[in-house]
């Protein structure tokens, strides 16, 4: 049986130089910000996964089927749509606290694991922070270093 093999990796592409060649000012303005909350929250460098996803950290999984691999344990992409916020599922689509901070964050969209922002100006950028910091601590817990 053939081995599947992981796309989303690190490589040595400069996250900087990723957010600064972005083609529209708002985005890279938004990239440049988020890369600065990422940072904070994290403690992280960033580091590039693949051609798009700037990630922080990183966690290993390995899946009933067998299948494993390592991914950021934090991480996003400023997409031409959206900004694709990974990870975030866990903070915002769950009860509690972290339901009554995406209930609080303004203007967003969730999908299967991720958090879509069009536009920070869209969203509370402390209440970001704060569901970032939620899916961070999600992260570490579930999958210890």
């Amino acid at each position: 049986m053939a081995t599947a093999v992981l796309k989303t990796t690190t490589t040595q592409a400069s996250a900087a130089d990723y957010i600064a060649a972005l083609p529209e000012e708002a985005r890279r303005a938004d990239a440049a910000a988020l890369d600065a909350l990422y940072r904070k929250v994290t403690g992280f460098e960033p580091k590039m996964w693949g051609p798009s996803i700037i990630g922080y950290g990183s966690y290993s999984y390995k899946y009933e089927s067998g299948r494993e691999g390592t991914m950021c344990r934090a991480g996003f992409s400023p997409r031409k749509g959206a900004h694709t916020l990974y990870a975030m599922q866990i903070a915002s689509q769950c009860e509690g606290r972290g339901a009554e901070l995406a209930a609080r964050l303004g203007k967003h969209t969730t999908g299967k694991g991720c958090l879509y922002i069009k536009k920070l100006a869209d969203v509370d950028l402390a209440v970001l922070e704060q569901l970032v910091a939620m899916s961070w601590e999600v992260m570490g817990a579930r999958y210890p270093a």
